[in-house]
């Protein structure tokens, strides 16, 4: 037996509970190959969606939610993964539909796991996880279409959030002078500590703009969406790089080609779900070498299973900062 946090929808309802499992209700041995247990989990943008109900997230019922996970493998019938090997987990459709790791144990893909990498204890790599490793796909986004310290300004979106927090530790450190956007002006400090030069108010972003503005950013890293994107286009600087990784604030692109037949502006979309895992492996690395553990622990919090459901409802309604790591057991 094992405790799970599990989902179910039914004629009675959406409930979310924490509960004990027999292993034979794991996903079989034809649809997995490793065994693991998570020592550490998350609670993500889309696992908060999850655990409340709020959005079309899970797709098969009942559901075990974590999107992440790192830990041991217990059993392995994949070669690259053999009993006593620490492992971290991101995406792939998992706590969609297929069981996740907000769970003493899962079962998944041996091609879905990255090997944890030495500097970073799973605890570390869960205060990373999806949003912290998405957060380095997008600098490794902006870094792959040219942009390098010193040609100007960065704008991060959505500051205080998991990918926002991770992408300013980043590329600060990396020698770019970052500009945080947030609609919590309470944080700035926070923000500032992180690394941000300055910092915004997103009101400034979030409503309709005009299709070209005035140059100020050399890149971008945005998580929101909708009209923040769009003007984040709009006042993207000749030449300049847009890193789009999210919809907190909407699907939306209400945008013109401006921005990009006037000004030679690159929108890359940025993927973290089913990225390949060379690209995987390759962000996890750069996490090792780039980002300050003492700047991880300063934006991280701790919960037990129990406690995930609630953190969801806090992140959901705008209450979190930074990141919250689950522990397992």
């Amino acid at each position: 037996m094992f405790k799970a946090l599990l989902l179910e929808k039914d004629d009675a309802g959406f409930r979310a509970g924490l509960i004990s499992l027999d292993e034979s209700r794991l996903p079989g041995w034809e649809h997995a190959d490793v065994l693991v247990q998570p020592e550490y989990s998350t609670v993500n943008y889309k696992d908060a969606l999850a655990l409340t109900n709020k959005g079309p997230v899970v797709r098969a019922w009942p559901m075990v939610p974590g999107i992440d996970g790192a830990g041991t493998v217990l059993e392995s019938r994949h070669p690259g993964w053999q009993p006593g090997d620490r492992f971290v987990h991101n995406g792939w459709g998992v706590g969609e539909t297929h069981w996740g790791c907000l769970a003493e144990r899962a079962r998944l893909k041996g091609d879905w796991l990255v090997k944890l990498p030495a500097a970073f204890t799973p605890r570390q790599a869960m205060a990373i996880g999806t949003a912290g490793y998405t957060a380095m796909l997008c600098v490794l986004a902006l870094e792959g279409h040219g942009l390098r310290p010193g040609d100007g300004d960065v704008l991060v979106t959505g500051a205080t959030g998991g990918v926002g927090s991770v992408a300013i530790a980043l590329l600060s450190r990396l020698g770019h002078r970052v500009t945080a956007a947030s609609g919590k002006p309470q944080e700035a400090d926070y923000l500032k500590a992180l690394g941000a030069a300055a910092v915004i108010d997103r009101a400034e972003l979030a409503a309709p703009g005009k299709p070209l503005q005035k140059e100020r950013w050399a890149g971008v890293v945005d998580a929101l969406g909708s009209h923040t994107l769009a003007n984040a286009l709009a006042q993207t600087r000749y030449g300049g790089v847009v890193a789009a990784c999210g919809l907190a604030q909407g699907l939306d692109l209400p945008a013109s080609v401006a921005p990009f037949i006037l000004r030679g502006v690159t929108l890359a979309g940025v993927d973290s779900v089913m990225a390949p895992r060379d690209r995987r492996q390759a962000a996890w690395d750069r996490l090792a070498r780039d980002l300050d553990p003492a700047l991880l622990e300063r934006m991280t919090s701790e919960v037990p299973l129990a406690e995930a459901p609630a953190v969801a409802e806090r992140l959901i309604s705008g209450q979190m900062r930074g990141r919250c790591v689950v522990r397992i057991a």
